[in-house]
């Protein structure tokens, strides 16, 4: 099937740091990526680049790069209806970066909030020059491929601003050139959060293991970590997120998994105790994870095929990379190489 060049083009991408993704990563994130293939021409990455800004062990690099594109084909991710790639693969996304650093001001990169979280856990004189720039490395990704569209969560709404800001100043300065996208953030998808403390953001960093639910792990272990989550005083199970954190989080976890809205859950365990919800949530849970750890091992037992499907995609990724930059390279200033 050929991708259809008359709709709006979304892109993003996933780090490979995190081994097995998350039920918050899938429900955030990939979910929206399936559904984006269908409506848009759609460019999803496994940013390997955007992996180095920290320290990494060479080996579990590769694996997990792997490891990221195995989970995103289980998830429905379809190389026939989206551009699936690594990062480092199109070398094109380096080299507009560097642009795009010259004409980004200190001051204004100096305000980007995630570099300020992450270099005070590090410790300042610990943090690299990439962890400070890579989100001019994230304006490159996306003007790259000239995308209208980026899915994000809301916490990274300021990365596409800047994004804006830098298309728009390079646009005005040398010529209309790049697309100014805007944010893809879909309203709806539910926010999850740790199983054993309801008031924080499921996550690797965050999260305590029996407040994570990693997609990859033993089915059994995972209707454990629901069977034990923590719920809240009294016995009524209603979505109340002030009240009762841990049941409506449960309610929250249930309703994306299985379509049936909070209302009709809430009716359904009328007068029935906590240990209804969770015995019948963690069947859920494992009804889910089960064929996906299946699909993932399927790909990862047959590396060929998967390596295969990210050159495939590197060079669909190249073919629209390589015409942005030459633009880009003839705007600025650049004598163009002859071959």
């Amino acid at each position: 099937m050929s991708m259809a060049s008359d709709r709006p083009r979304a892109l993003s991408g996933i780090q490979p740091t995190a081994g097995s993704f998350h039920l918050g990563n899938y429900l955030g994130a990939v979910r929206q990526y399936v559904a984006l293939q269908e409506t848009h021409d759609a460019f999803y990455m496994v940013v390997d680049l955007h992996a180095i800004t920290v320290p990494q062990d060479p080996a579990e690099l590769r694996a997990n790069t792997r490891l990221a594109t195995a989970q995103l084909l289980a998830a429905g991710l379809d190389p026939q209806r989206c551009t699936l790639f690594v990062q480092s693969h199109v070398p094109e996304h380096a080299q507009l970066a560097w642009v795009m650093n010259c004409i980004t001001g200190f001051g204004e990169a100096s305000r980007m909030t995630q570099f300020k979280d992450k270099s005070a856990k590090q410790g300042t004189d610990r943090a690299t020059v990439g962890l400070f720039t890579y989100p001019i490395l994230q304006v490159a990704d996306i003007l790259l491929y000239q995308a209208d569209a980026v899915p994000v969560g809301e916490d990274q709404r300021q990365h596409v601003e800047l994004t804006r800001d830098l298309a728009e100043r390079f646009n005005t300065r040398f010529g209309p050139t790049f697309t100014v996208p805007a944010p893809h953030i879909v309203k709806e998808v539910a926010k999850i959060y740790d199983l054993q403390d309801p008031t924080i953001k499921m996550s690797k960093s965050a999260s305590t293991p029996k407040g994570l639910i990693n997609l990859l792990d033993e089915p059994r272990a995972t209707a454990k970590k629901i069977k034990s989550a923590v719920t809240d005083t009294g016995s009524e199970i209603v979505f109340d997120t002030a009240a009762k954190p841990g049941v409506s989080n449960l309610l929250t976890i249930y309703s994306t998994l299985t379509g049936v809205t909070i209302a009709d859950l809430e009716q359904k365990y009328e007068g029935k105790l906590y240990g209804a919800l969770k015995t019948d949530l963690a069947d859920v849970m494992v009804d889910f994870v089960t064929p996906f750890r299946a699909r993932t091992q399927e790909y990862l037992d047959d590396p060929e095929t998967l390596d295969s499907i990210l050159a495939e995609g590197a060079e669909k990724a190249r073919t629209v990379a390589a015409e942005t930059l030459a633009q880009t390279y003839d705007r600025v200033g650049f004598l163009p190489a002859k071959h």
